[in-house]
């Protein structure tokens, strides 16, 4: 089926005589077989998004529809690869074209040359139904590769072909109830656009552990959650999504570069290969997928790069994983999306924006959850999505970032000035916040008792109270506080400087396991019980707040896991002491 290109307006190709082809189409445009998706249909007149440049393109070229949806490749082979927006291998296209990629290169999204090493699981006789597991492939040195029955098909297995294999040999043979035998291979193909299927969603109730201390302790994340991570220019977005990609404790990673500076994306391409892998001493590649769609690269392919990332995070779920899929940024997304909406001449909504926004927003936060995978052997699995946010200005009050807020569960609102003043994360503790408290609070009293949540919510408290003194402090000056006052500014300064802050650069402080951080903040919140007991004795405040056992607390995280436990009761043996010492010496006066 072809038609014949009647105008050209950027990504945006108009064509007509196409009267068989469906929305969602993938087409191939003029003679450079350019790759395009039908977004609308009037008539025969179709609407396409070019996903590549379409400078010299005009009337009057050939547009032949592929009647398929624009769907990925999925298999072994995606791990440990780098694709662009949709899904063509990076690497292997620079080794065809060289440094600047050729418009209208075809390249397969899977490499079609690679033998796998076939594991079978099922055997001839076996009744299977999609989603059951037909074997295995080691992938790489960390994941295990289920080969599973796809979608629609079900049946008797007739034959299964163990050893090597490349991803399009046929690997087993299934005959369903109508006697039909369809022949599978190790690919799946599926549209990006529509949700892998499952058996049933459950709610959240297992924490991911990042390792960064004010996420895991004060804004919790759960597996199968999503996440929003907003702030202006400068102040860690791609830090913070750096940190949750080496040190959260999924399966495997799905990083999304989609519309962000060129350099930004570079660092990531060349941090990635060499960052070890925490779990395990691999690097770090060995379980993750990277798309780079930078912001100099084609406006639509930025569009189809989020749901590129999020199908093939489903795929890996459906094998029991748990995936995190991290989007940086959703900003750049939108405004692809209002570009391709503008030149579709529809009615915009505030800011330009499509009226449609938020509904794309909610669709892809929606793919997120936990997960009872499709298959006779109750497999879970698990997509977290966490998605950067860029306000122009810092401004939160614009549509991206209030579409998101309405959709997502956990809030981590990036402050500048906190950047500015080096203190990473530079997450705001005033104005972030997570609804999975109530979920995970259980997880938490059965793994480390009543205490956890006791110290999170005094902790919290104290830095709220802070902010409040602050205002009197600017006024009138500290000396003006009562001693109380005084211990609550100290312990929050504590809480800020010992605890919540981390140095990436540091490896006892740039993860820190859930015992150390429960660890940690009882110690600081330790000491302002027992200081509080102290000055209602008479125990003179200045003497309290320079004990030496204080400056101990503060190098407390630096100390690594071994020896923390010893640490600690040293520490709080020390403190006792020396708080007694100065009520003493109190009294004594």
């Amino acid at each position: 089926m072809s038609g014949t290109i009647t105008k050209v307006s950027g990504p945006l190709v108009v064509a007509e005589g196409l009267a068989d082809a469906n929305v969602s189409d993938v087409v191939r445009v003029g003679s450079q077989r350019l790759i395009g998706e039908i977004l609308n249909m009037t008539g025969d007149r179709a609407h396409i998004q070019v996903y590549e440049e379409t400078s010299g393109l005009g009337p009057g070229a050939n547009v032949e529809t592929t009647g398929m949806p624009m769907s990925v490749e999925l298999g072994p082979g995606m791990l440990d690869n780098i694709y662009d927006g949709i899904q063509r291998p990076l690497p292997e296209m620079r080794a065809l074209s060289g440094d600047c990629i050729t418009r209208g290169i075809d390249v397969p999204s899977l490499n079609r040359e690679k033998q796998w090493d076939f594991v079978p699981v099922a055997k001839p006789g076996d009744k299977l139904v999609a989603g059951d597991v037909l074997g295995t492939v080691q992938e790489t040195s960390a994941i295990l590769h289920k080969i599973m029955v796809p979608y629609g098909i079900s049946g008797e297995v007739l034959s299964v072909e163990s050893g090597l294999h490349v991803v399009t040999d046929v690997i087993a043979t299934i005959r369903d109830e109508k006697g039909k035998i369809h022949e599978l291979t190790m690919i799946q193909r599926w549209p990006v656009r529509i949700a892998r299927p499952y058996t049933r969603k459950y709610v959240p109730s297992r924490p991911m552990n990042s390792g960064q201390r004010i996420i895991d302790t004060l804004f919790p994340i759960a597996k199968g959650g999503t996440a929003a991570v907003p702030g202006p220019f400068g102040s860690g977005k791609t830090v913070v999504q750096h940190q949750l990609a080496k040190w959260s404790d999924v399966d495997i990673v799905i990083y999304i570069g989609c519309g962000e500076r060129g350099n930004e994306m570079t660092d990531v391409l060349m941090e990635f290969p060499e960052l070890k892998d925490p779990r395990n001493g691999e690097p770090l590649m060995k379980r993750t997928v990277l798309i780079a769609n930078t912001s100099d690269m084609p406006v639509a392919a930025r569009e189809a790069s989020i749901y590129t990332g999020i199908t093939i995070a489903e795929y890996f779920r459906d094998m029991g994983y748990d995936v995190a899929v991290l989007a940086d940024s959703t900003s750049r997304w939108a405004e692809a999306l209002r570009e391709m909406s503008g030149r579709l001449e529809e009615m915009p909504g505030e800011e330009g924006y499509p009226a449609y926004l938020a509904s794309r927003l909610a669709q892809f936060y929606e793919r997120a959850g936990v997960v009872e995978c499709l298959g006779q052997d109750e497999r879970q699995g698990s997509v977290t999505a966490i998605g950067a946010v860029s306000p122009p200005g810092g401004d939160i009050s614009e549509p991206v970032s209030q579409a998101t807020m309405r959709i997502v569960k956990v809030f981590w609102a990036l402050d500048s000035s906190l950047a500015y003043a080096r203190h990473f994360p530079a997450i705001n503790w005033l104005t972030s916040y997570s609804l999975y408290l109530d979920t995970l609070a259980p997880w938490y009293t059965q793994q480390f008792g009543e205490g956890y949540m006791q110290n999170r919510t005094k902790a919290m408290h104290i830095l709220q109270e802070e902010s409040e003194l602050q205002e009197i402090v600017r006024l009138v000056g500290q000396d003006a506080l009562s001693p109380a006052d005084r211990l609550t500014m100290e312990t929050a300064k504590s809480i800020r400087e010992d605890f919540l802050q981390q140095n990436a650069f540091v490896d006892e402080d740039a993860y820190s396991s859930y015992r150390k951080q429960f660890r940690l903040l009882d110690m600081v919140l330790r000491f302002d019980s027992l200081c509080r007991d102290a000055l209602q004795k008479g125990a003179d405040m200045d003497k309290l707040f320079t004990i030496p056992a204080r400056e101990r607390i503060g190098r407390a995280k630096m100390v690594d896991v071994a020896r923390f436990e010893e640490e600690y009761s040293a520490i709080e043996e020390q403190m006792k002491r020396e708080i007694e010492e100065v009520i003493a010496g109190g009294e004594d006066a």
